[in-house]
């Protein structure tokens, strides 16, 4: 056991460290060493750019809290808008932009529209854009989707060019989506009338986009859940947002998820039956992360499959430290 918790502390502060060294010591040719060596330089490099907006009290700073287990991002609990200008958060090798609200008036929406169009048509040192995923949030509840509709039609999609698998839309307190009436609060999930209700929401939200746009998205629902004082609701379908922002990620760049995500055990663990989504994340994470670290490589192996739960050898150079990296994703998880 004290050998399994050095090995999960370890991965958690220099994954790279653990897969540098599998690397070094496995019987692949040297010239197949240098090129992952390479590739895992290349990956330890990558930054991803997360642009979180959305409509005034659609709870962003809660979500970002709640999936980073951070209080950098401050939570409103008055009426004026907490965040006047895009805010920057830097977890590591995450970087989080956290958009003004609108439906805060024609001025101030006409700036804060301005701003999160510039930060969309930004591009990084490679001439790419800089924003890797989109996350908009909507209230579950709200009837009148108007100003989130805008954004989302008229300056998001808009400023993605045709990259807008990089677009995720998330309805946010589904837990209050019919007042607070349906929901099972010792279960932390909805009742029937509730989960038909949001059902139908995601499914009118994606039509409408889809008739204003001509783009298809998966819109999801879920609840970021709060703490105040002693009284906390943990999130529900937090694990499903994950794999969504994992998914959605470029291939490269998913690994900065491992060491920024919550720890905590319990804001995982309500999720919707459709599918297991941790177990999406780790199969998607990983498969990205082998293919990306052995890019150009030909040992032999199954270099390019993934980990599972029962700690199977992904490839003949860099099974160990995934092994390693995925037990310390199942001590939270």
């Amino acid at each position: 056991m004290k050998n399994e918790t050095q090995t999960i502390a370890q991965a958690q502060n220099d994954i790279f460290s653990i897969l540098e060294h599998d690397i070094l010591s496995s019987n692949a040719p040297e010239s197949e060493k240098v090129k992952m060596l390479r590739n895992l330089q290349h990956l330890k490099a990558q930054k991803l750019n997360l642009l979180i907006t959305g409509a005034t009290g659609v709870g962003k700073s809660s979500t970002i809290n709640a999936l980073f287990d951070t209080e950098v991002a401050r939570v409103g609990t008055s009426p004026e808008p907490e965040t006047m200008d895009i805010a920057k958060y830097e977890l590591g090798n995450l970087v989080i932009w956290d958009s003004p609200g609108l439906g805060d008036g024609k001025e101030a929406d006409n700036r804060h529209a301005k701003g999160i169009i510039s930060k969309l048509n930004e591009l990084d040192q490679n001439g790419q854009p800089l924003i890797d995923v989109v996350l908009v949030l909507l209230d579950a509840g709200s009837r009148d989707m108007g100003t989130a509709f805008q954004l989302i039609n008229e300056i998001v999609i808009p400023n993605l060019g045709n990259q807008t698998d990089r677009l995720i839309v998330a309805l946010n307190q589904a837990d209050m989506a019919m007042r607070g009436r349906h929901w099972d609060f010792e279960a932390n999930r909805p009742q029937p009338p509730l989960s038909t209700f949001l059902d139908e929401k995601v499914t009118s939200v994606a039509r409408r986009i889809k008739e204003s746009t001509g783009v298809s998205v998966e819109p999801m629902y879920f609840s970021a859940g709060y703490k105040e004082g002693y009284e906390c609701q943990h999130p529900y379908n937090l694990a499903k947002l994950l794999y969504f922002i994992v998914r959605n990620a470029p291939a490269e760049k998913r690994i900065v998820l491992v060491d920024t995500t919550n720890k905590q055990q319990e804001m995982w663990e309500d999720n919707d039956e459709l599918e297991d989504y941790i177990e999406e994340t780790r199969k998607t994470m990983w498969q990205s992360v082998t293919e990306c670290a052995s890019k150009g490589v030909d040992i032999g192996g199954n270099i390019g499959g993934f980990f599972g739960e029962t700690g199977r050898t992904i490839g003949k150079a860099i099974g160990g430290a995934v092994g390693a990296v995925v037990g310390f994703f199942s001590s939270f998880w």
